[in-house]
Order: structure tokens, then sequence, then C-alpha cells
């Protein structure tokens, strides 16, 4: 897959105004209803089949969302593992898997198309490999950081520390 999204970004711009589509630029909706239904990417990442699907369905309108990468994530990032307390090598390995993403700011990494058809979303969502990679490593950092508050406030003050 491309590092960078942009030029597919276009390509399907283009395509759904072949397709008679109407664009209607929102936010990615991945997470909007209950009733999502997911694209499978990794067997079939090609958006037109996407688009045809959404044709057979009478669908007129395509909502397109696109993410660019920002470095900030990273600085974020950084700051919630400085406070997991991991062992150095644990931190270490963390910390390269996340700069190493530092070349990538500015980059497209992620686009959605989304339609709505007899009330559920009907979700494609295509990201670089880098970006898929990154966001498991920022999961993995949000449960080290939820474990540790967890840990802390397991008993709530019902027992003293004397």
């Amino acid at each position: 897959m491309k590092q960078n999204l942009e030029g597919l970004k276009a390509e399907i711009e283009l395509h759904l105004e072949q397709a008679g589509m109407a664009v209607f630029y929102g936010h990615a909706r991945a997470l909007d209803s209950p009733q999502t239904v997911f694209w499978d990417c990794r067997a079939h990442p090609d958006y037109r089949e996407f688009i045809q699907a959404a044709k057979a369905a009478d669908v007129r309108l395509v909502v397109f969302y696109q993410r660019e990468f920002a470095v900030d994530q990273i600085e974020d990032a950084l700051e919630q593992l400085a406070e997991c307390g991991l062992p150095r090598e644990d931190y270490r390995d963390f910390e390269r898997r996340l700069k190493e993403t530092r070349a990538y700011d500015g980059f497209v990494c992620e686009i959605e198309l989304s339609f709505n058809h007899q009330g559920s979303v009907f979700v494609f969502d295509l990201r670089t490999d880098w970006y898929q990679e990154l966001t498991e490593v920022l999961q993995e950092i949000e449960v080290l950081t939820v474990g540790e508050d967890e840990d802390d406030s397991s008993m709530g003050g019902y027992f003293s520390k004397n």
C-alpha cells in the first residue's frame, strides 16, 4: 500500500464525480452508529467496488473523510508513555516505534467513504500500513495508561495505607 494516500484521494474524488455521486466532506463516521457495516478493505481494497455497491443500492450521496497525520499525536503519546512507568527496554521499544512515524507528518494516512442505507452506515476505511501500526501502538499505550489509573484507585480509599 502507498505510504501517502494523497494521490488516491484525488483519484477517488474524480471517480465519485464520474459516477454521478454527490460528495459530502464530513468527519469520520465509523463509530457513529451501532449499525455500522465495515467494508473488508484487506480482501477488497479497491474503492471502486465500494462505490459500485453504493450505486447498486441507489445511493446518491457519499460522505468523504480524509485524515492527515500530524506529529502532535506522537508528542501526546510520548507524554502518556512517560507516565506509564514501563521498564526501560519496553519504554524504548514504544518510543522507537512512535518516533519512526514522525517522517509521515502531513501525509494523508486514512481515507473513509461512507453512506447510509436502510438504517445502517456502510463504511470503507482505508489506512496506510504505517498508520494502522501506529493506531495499534497508541491503543497499547492507552491500555497501559488506563491500567495504571485503575491500579491506583481500585480500593477507593477504603483501607488505610498505614
